[in-house]
């Protein structure tokens, strides 16, 4: 028995020095599988669905009704871990991997927001919440992306979430793509509160790597004339659904006079500012943006007939 425990102490230290050393050497991608591995520990399910511009992961589980959480650029499902298991307990939650992001598809190649919006839309069109109502909330570029596809299916969307981001131009001229060590501690500067720990030097040499060869710099490759294609400013005067900003009052990387713009035009909008919170509040401050979340989702009235409603039978390839 004791030789047993040994081997089980034994192979636990060889599994933190292992995990420590992947760690340093990859810390983004370690995080980010801690992040997607807790969904699945908090019920959601992964599920893989074909479309035309190719295979995109989906995250879902919960019952009621249907809430779409869309993450931002360069990020994944796994960014809503921390929240999602609160959503949970009221809502159905749809978490796609946006394409290219994530595990979903392309994989190479330039990535038009055009690429974006026809994957999320077809995700969204598949069985069983094909024709179910729905709140799409989204965080950064997922706050443009919940607002195209609002404006295109206003039909299906009860309302739209927009957090720390949307569909007008942002005047700001901070980089996303760091060339060296330096300039990735100034970015994260931009998008977290001063109060927020400081990164240490392998992880801003990891961010440089990443943002230099990942999501961003294939969004990025398309060109200035490509995404303002995509931009509604001065379109969201007779855009009458209700639209909610949620906003890190330290956001420096999509400012509060962004907010303030957006909102004035759009007919039917609130703001609720988070305080010592910086550009992604699912991170800094999770309990404020889930109890924020409920207390609009709770406001909101859905049909009868979505109140019970779950996924039974799973679509697409269940991973």
């Amino acid at each position: 028995m004791g030789k047993i425990v040994l081997l089980l102490v034994f192979a636990a230290l060889i599994g933190l020095v292992v995990f420590s050393v992947l760690f340093y050497l990859r810390p983004i991608a370690t995080t980010v599988w801690l992040r997607r591995n807790a969904l699945r520990r908090a019920g959601l399910r992964k599920t893989k669905f074909t479309t035309a511009v190719g295979k995109q992961v989906v995250w879902h589980g919960g019952a009621g009704p249907l809430l779409v959480l869309l993450h931002g650029a360069g990020d994944q499902a796994g960014t809503w871990w921390r929240v999602a298991p609160e959503l949970m307990r009221h809502f159905q939650l749809v978490i796609p991997d946006l394409a290219g992001h994530g595990e979903s598809e392309p994989v190479a190649g330039v990535l038009s927001l055009g690429t974006l919006l026809t994957a999320l839309e077809q995700v969204l069109n598949a069985t069983p919440w094909r024709d179910a109502p729905m709140v799409v909330a989204g965080n950064s570029l997922g706050a443009w992306m919940a607002m195209l596809y609002t404006r295109k299916y206003p039909q299906r969307v009860m309302r739209a979430i927009l957090i720390d981001g949307g569909p007008i131009k942002n005047s700001s001229e901070i980089g996303l793509m760091p060339k060296d060590r330096e300039e990735a501690r100034r970015t994260l500067d931009t998008v977290l509160d001063p109060s927020s720990p400081r990164r240490p030097n392998f992880v801003l040499d990891d961010l440089v790597r990443l943002s230099n060869t990942g999501p961003i710099s294939r969004l990025l490759a398309v060109g200035k004339e490509d995404i303002s294609k995509y931009l509604l400013e001065d379109k969201l005067g007779n855009f009458q659904l209700p639209v909610d900003l949620i906003w890190g009052a330290s956001d420096r990387l999509v400012p509060m006079d962004y907010a303030k713009k957006l909102q004035s035009q759009l007919a039917h909008c609130t703001l609720t500012v988070i305080e010592h919170c910086g550009h992604a509040p699912q991170f800094e401050r999770p309990r404020e943006l889930a109890r924020v979340l409920l207390q609009i989702l709770k406001s909101t009235s859905f049909p009868a007939s979505t109140a019970a409603q779950s996924v039974s039978r799973q679509p697409g390839e269940n991973l």
